[in-house]
């Protein structure tokens, strides 16, 4: 045998050495990684989920009417309003060219608190001026023309005719004064038209227009322009507005000696008189609105707080048995009705909880709550659809949205 034939004989395959080997247990070290991946991925779902609690809408369950306080006197919820107040806009349409009031500014009537521009106004005014200041001077000539007139024809060099001319130039020319000086007085009143004056001596609540914007009488107003310049009140004519159950309205009379107490300030009350019973009712609140007068002035007082009434009982008054219910009223959106009977969805920090309640009469869009709630739970309008019991939810912060 050869060296070649050696060589390949020694070219031989391991076929034990091929063979496929077990393949090993995995570690113990990736099973734990993957369980802390796991763990990680639910937390953070779970996070997610949290943050996008579902948006709702709230109110407040409305009590109406009023109700009979430990005392005896009858007790009605309101709001502070100023009796004297009013939207101040522009007689004219045009574009606000000076505001000198802001929130909080004392105004007297007649003041000016706006300006509108009034470039071309006043170039009327001029120019009717004019015209007038022209028209005086043709009819003092004419005027003067006539007596000569009648001085030659006394003298016989001038005949009756020319004195007639003469005397109807003076009268067209009169009665062009008169048409030349209403024109002056329609174009000085539009100029003062571009001047906004405070109607009453008074307190601006708020700022409605800026200058630069065009504003126009509430009348003309529409689109993007403004109809109100300034709203403001006399705060010297603030009272309160109640609304009494129609079933205490009798426990109640014009001049009646009350106390008020604020929202705001619940530790303090002011003494108040029944300027107004309302001769009407409402018939959806089925209530009666009270106005009081507020006798202490105060300037912690404000328009549009939250306040409480207690109409004082007279001394001599005999107390009246009064068994008229006391009525919550919620909008009917908050109201779901199931096989269980209704229920409402009230909002408790910031979870929603099912309550069960038993409905009344429907009063426009609110319907009546006879049991199941006290009043003043906050509730939520139109709940969206699969929402839970215990569900969190956030209440929505924007009155658009």
């Amino acid at each position: 045998m050869d060296n070649r034939d050696r060589d390949l004989s020694s070219l031989r395959i391991d076929r034990e050495g091929s063979r496929p080997t077990a393949a090993a247990p995995p570690s113990r070290a990736w099973v734990w990684i993957v369980v802390v991946l796991v763990v990680a991925a639910a937390a953070t779902a779970a996070f997610v989920l949290r943050g996008r609690a579902p948006e709702v809408r709230t109110v407040a369950a409305e009590v109406t009417g009023g109700s009979m306080s430990a005392g005896g006197g009858i007790t009605a919820n309101g709001y502070v309003v100023a009796r004297t107040k009013a939207s101040v806009a522009a007689k004219i349409a045009g574009r606000l060219a000076y505001l000198g009031v802001s929130e909080g500014s004392h105004v007297k009537r007649g003041e000016i608190i706006a300006r509108l521009e009034s470039a071309d106004v006043a170039a009327a005014v001029a120019a009717a001026r004019a015209t007038v200041g022209q028209t005086d001077a043709q009819l003092d000539q004419a005027r003067h023309d006539l007596d000569r007139a009648r001085t030659l024809r006394s003298q016989g060099l001038v005949s009756d005719v020319e004195v007639e001319n003469a005397q109807t130039k003076v009268h067209v020319l009169d009665a062009q004064r008169a048409a030349d000086r209403a024109r002056l007085a329609l174009a000085q009143a539009n100029l003062e038209n571009t001047n906004v004056r405070a109607p009453f001596d008074g307190t601006v609540l708020r700022k409605d227009a800026e200058v630069g914007e065009i504003v126009a009488p509430s009348s003309a107003g529409g689109g993007l322009t403004r109809t109100a310049i300034v709203t403001m009140a006399d705060l010297a004519t603030l009272e309160v507005e109640v609304d009494v159950n129609e079933a205490y309205i009798a426990q109640v009379s014009n001049g009646q000696t009350s106390r008020i107490t604020l929202d705001a300030y619940p530790d303090t009350s002011f003494s108040g008189r029944v300027r107004q019973v309302v001769p009407t009712a409402d018939r959806q609140k089925a209530t009666v609105q009270v106005k009081v007068s507020i006798l202490d002035r105060d300037p912690r007082i404000l328009p549009e707080m939250g306040a409480k009434v207690e109409f004082v009982r007279e001394q001599n008054a005999a107390p009246t048995a009064i068994t008229a219910p006391r009525r919550v009223l919620v909008p009917a959106a908050a109201v779901s009705q199931g096989a269980g009977g209704a229920k409402v969805w009230e909002l408790k920090d910031g979870r929603a909880v099912q309550r069960a309640v038993e409905v009344g009469v429907a009063r426009g869009d609110r319907v009546e709550i006879r049991s199941g709630l006290d009043g003043g739970e906050q509730l939520i309008v139109a709940p969206p659809a699969g929402l839970k019991d215990g569900a969190r939810v956030r209440v929505r912060t924007s009155q658009g949205g």
